[in-house]
């Protein structure tokens, strides 16, 4: 059976003044060794590139530095000014609408379960450490493993919790934005000791289409949880691929 197709959007980066296409690595690694899976990048060129879903089998909606602006969801306050990737808002928001008309499954990490909630009609806390009674979900310093590892435990419940095999997990923390307002047709499937919503489900999409806002990708082969999800999604894409 040929491997699966999934496509990675990728983010606008100013490099020696140019502007270039690109995202870490290990998405895609994690794609390969997980999903038995060949990653493509995708460009944030706009709505133009929904044609590519023609040829993809799903599409993981990848982390990022950038926030989604907050005028996609209606909000004139802006927190983080200085953060923000409108190239990439104007290729995903449109993408995941169309993804899930096709019943294409989708993973989103991170931003990209920030990009579902905005798609689909819901609302961002802009500075989720600014709450009162929340932790302070960003990566902090110190070196690259510490600030990718384990910070909190979740509790998971649905199809997540099916596919981890697991009530809690442990998960890594490096985000400053988070769900606020659940989009109409989301489930929440993962939850964080101080209330903040870490993973959702798509109820009645046509396939597999679950976010998560901690980094699965980082050493996913190396935990079981990780692996089970990448392996999940790439069943889910295989299946696609042949309907």
């Amino acid at each position: 059976m040929m491997r699966p197709i999934i496509g990675i959007p990728a983010c606008t980066k100013i490099i020696a003044d140019l502007a270039q296409h690109a995202t870490p690595a290990r998405y895609g690694a994690a794609l390969i060794a997980c999903a038995d899976a060949i990653p493509v990048l995708i460009p944030p060129e706009g709505e133009r590139m929904i044609a590519l879903l023609d040829r993809l089998d799903g599409i993981l909606f990848n982390g990022s530095p950038s926030n989604v602006e907050p005028g996609r969801y209606g909000v004139d306050e802006d927190a983080t000014p200085a953060e923000h990737d409108p190239a990439r808002d104007d290729t995903t928001l449109p993408m995941i609408r169309a993804a899930l008309e096709r019943g294409m499954p989708i993973l989103g990490i991170c931003r990209g379960m920030q990009e579902l909630n905005v798609a689909l009609g819901g609302t961002l806390h802009q500075e989720v450490h600014q709450l009162a009674g929340r932790l302070d979900h960003r990566a902090g310093a110190g070196s690259r493993e510490m600030r990718y590892g384990a910070k909190h435990p979740v509790s998971l419940t649905g199809q997540l919790a099916e596919i981890s095999g697991e009530a809690t997990i442990m998960v890594n923390s490096l985000h400053g934005q988070a769900i606020d307002r659940l989009a109409p047709g989301l489930i929440v499937e993962a939850i964080a000791p101080d209330g903040t919503i870490e993973a959702v489900r798509v109820t009645d999409a046509g396939s597999f289409a679950l976010a998560v806002q901690w980094h699965p990708e980082w050493q996913a082969a190396a935990f079981a949880d990780r692996a089970r999800l990448f392996a999940a999604f790439g069943a889910a894409c295989r299946a696609f691929r042949g309907s």
